[in-house]
């Protein structure tokens, strides 16, 4: 069989992913490529290191024809379930937030870059790696930790978008990101942070109750349901709004969540409208679970693993590629029609 370069295998393997229904074997796709031997294929999985930098080189050209600087980036983690696989280094136990318990699976945090008309590239990614081993004092049993936090990793990559000089003036994120420190390090960078709060964070409702340390939990602060609220967080020095953002869950019942915001201009209309954003990284690991084959892959070791979700995720911005060709295809083919219409109707008046 004839030797088959790096990018052309980069190509077929992310065709494969989104096509593929079951699992994302090797042997499967040299079924369907006659050119290619199973050996090949996980050669390729096991000699590249493809990273968040081989991510950003091939989504780069396409990000700087969509950016603006209305743009915003979004950041959140998700949990690849992989129960029956053996435990290592990136597949092992990791506490899922919004289950309120620990899973067995592939901790990923991603980094989504959101334009002013709704487009969403993937600029940078990082797998949780839980490499050091320790013993637990309590129960006695071996446990696994990572090195970094996933909020340092967030630090990380939003220093990296800086450094790439990615157009966008909000990062969005959930309650899990909120720290001080991620507060403090976005405002220093002159951008603004929208992002949700636990209902027991403090707040003041002025700098004079601030100073004299007259802070109140969130949820005990009345009408901030009606407009945002000026005021100071705990542990972050700059003024903030404050918002409670009502809404109607899917069996009828009401929910809310605390927002808070940098940027003191915005309303209410304005601050929800920017945050509803945040929704596109729920749909981007939907996608890459249901559609590009993230959790599908029987390899057993970290590298080919890892290779593997990162062409999951290559995989998912061809699929989004597609649809911005498809949606400007279909404005020139409007355009088009309007500029033959207006021909016709003159040529009638002639």
């Amino acid at each position: 069989m004839r030797r088959i370069d790096k990018e052309r295998l980069i190509d077929i393997y992310t065709d494969y992913l989104i096509s593929v229904q079951g699992q994302a074997r090797a042997t499967g796709l040299s079924r369907i490529i006659d050119e290619l031997s199973h050996e090949q294929i996980t050669r390729f999985l096991s000699n590249n290191e493809f990273n968040s930098k081989t991510l950003w080189l091939n989504v780069k050209r396409m990000v700087r024809e969509i950016e603006d600087k209305g743009g915003v980036i979004v950041f959140d983690d998700t949990i690849v379930k992989k129960s029956c696989s053996k435990e290592n280094d990136i597949i092992c136990w990791h506490y899922d937030h919004s289950k309120g318990r620990h899973i067995k699976g592939v901790n990923i945090l991603s980094c989504l870059y959101i334009n002013s008309a709704g487009i969403s590239i993937p600029v940078n990614f990082e797998i949780v790696k839980k490499d050091i081993k320790y013993c637990d004092i309590k129960t006695k049993k071996e446990k696994r930790k990572s090195l970094k936090t996933k909020n340092e990793m967030l630090r990380e990559m939003f220093i990296r978008s800086i450094q790439n000089h990615i157009k966008f003036k909000y990062v969005l994120m959930d309650s899990w990101f909120s720290s001080k420190e991620n507060l403090e390090l976005i405002t220093k960078k002159k951008k603004h942070f929208i992002c949700a709060i636990k209902s027991n964070r403090l707040f003041a409702l002025s700098k004079k109750e601030k100073l004299q340390g007259k802070f109140q939990r969130v949820d005990s602060i009345a009408d901030i349901d009606k407009k945002p609220i000026l005021g100071y967080i705990k542990g972050f020095s700059k003024p903030i709004l404050l918002y409670k953002q009502v809404f109607k869950n899917k069996d009828g019942s009401k929910g809310a969540i605390y927002l808070i915001c940098s940027d003191t201009t915005l309303d209410e209309d304005k601050i929800q409208t920017i945050y509803q954003k945040r929704w596109k990284i729920e749909e981007y690991h939907k996608s890459i679970k249901q559609n590009t084959a993230v959790g599908k892959s029987p390899t057993k070791i970290v590298k080919t693993q890892s290779n593997h979700i990162f062409l999951s995720i290559l995989a998912f911005f061809k699929l989004e590629t597609l649809k911005i060709k498809h949606a400007l295809k279909a404005k020139l083919w409007i355009k088009a029609n309007m500029i033959a219409f207006k021909e016709l109707q003159k040529l009638k008046c002639a």
